[in-house]
């Protein structure tokens, strides 16, 4: 059976990252590569010697290409993906998917057109500690949810300039780490929607201006499930460690969370609480940050097309949109 053939447009750490995941899992062949770095499209090349290095995105379409991942910066994405849907391409995009929800739903809406496999690296779903806890509240173990508390809070912030553009990134913290956040708690609370967002958003210390992107955010979310949303996310907090992340769901009958490991980034364990007591659920190590774009991958394999479930993230892109007007006034 012949592999999809994909080209990789953006190739920093994490497109690289998620390019030798998929190529790894054999399901898909990289056939094209672009980067405006020469830097970084010669270490796509050296992972990837097969791979044809393209100009632009028109270049790589050209190629007549089953897939495209996307890893451009933020304002790029919702054009860039449609370009891609409308040529007959599935894609698997960075987040987000786009700056605010009616780019989203441009997406989405590209993508039931063309009758094409839509995916976004909303990659946390994918832990081992997230799998675990998933079938806790689904299956109505843990009662029924009121609760879900979220915090990422980072100690450093971006490296590149785009991302302190509000133009360009779409927002601060909130567009980058707390849309993790609100993929999961609307994941685990399938069909709800917002009710009500109380929100205060600071950069430096201060509210922040009006073209300016925050750097701590907090957000208490109202659903329409009786569900209660408390969101926390920070660049360059004082945190006394790398970071801080938690996704804890409680319920009338016991509660779960998902805590990262002495302030990694990467590893998590995952328990179950029912009173004073604790059951481990998961623990490091966990290799877990491609699987998003490889069960992408598998998927378009095995032939997959379109996915209402891609609705999900104008869902999510609409909380965070709730949560800037609530933060800005």
């Amino acid at each position: 059976m012949t592999k999809p053939r994909i080209g990789f447009l953006g190739t920093g750490w994490i497109g690289r990252h998620r390019m030798a995941a998929m190529v790894a899992s054999g399901a898909v062949e990289a056939v094209a590569i672009s980067d405006p770095s020469a830097e970084m499209l010669a270490e796509a090349l050296t992972a990837a010697p097969g791979a044809q290095p393209c100009g632009s995105l028109a270049e790589m379409l050209a190629l007549n290409l089953d897939g495209v991942v996307i890893a451009s910066p933020s304002a790029l994405h919702a054009a860039q993906s449609i370009t891609a849907l409308e040529a007959g391409a599935a894609v698997f995009c960075q987040k987000p998917l786009g700056r605010d929800a009616a780019e989203n739903e441009a997406v989405v809406a590209a993508a039931r057109r063309a009758d094409r496999l839509l995916g976004v690296d909303l990659s946390y779903r994918h832990t081992a500690g997230m799998r675990a806890i998933a079938p806790l509240v689904q299956g109505g173990v843990l009662g029924r949810l009121f609760a879900i508390d979220l915090t990422f809070h980072n100690a450093y912030g971006p490296d590149k300039p785009w991302f302190y553009d509000r133009a360009q990134s779409g927002g601060g913290c909130v567009m980058d780490l707390g849309i993790h956040l609100a993929d999961l708690a609307l994941w685990l609370s399938p069909g709800a929607s917002v009710v009500g967002v109380d929100a205060a958003l600071y950069a430096g210390g201060a509210p922040v201006a009006p073209e300016a992107v925050e750097d701590y955010a907090v957000a208490n979310i109202r659903l329409d499930d009786g569900v209660t949303v408390r969101l926390a996310c920070s660049w360059r907090l004082h945190a006394g460690q790398d970071a801080v992340i938690e996704a804890a769901f409680y319920g009338t009958e016991g509660g779960a969370a998902l805590r990262n490991v002495a302030g990694s980034f990467y590893d998590f364990t995952a328990e179950h609480f029912r009173r004073t007591a604790r059951e481990t659920l998961a623990v490091p190590p966990d290799d877990w940050g491609g699987r998003a774009a490889v069960e992408w991958a598998q998927r378009l394999a095995a032939g997959a097309r379109f996915d209402p479930a891609a609705d999900d993230y104008v869902a999510t892109a609409r909380v965070l949109d709730a949560i800037y007007a609530a933060g800005r006034g």
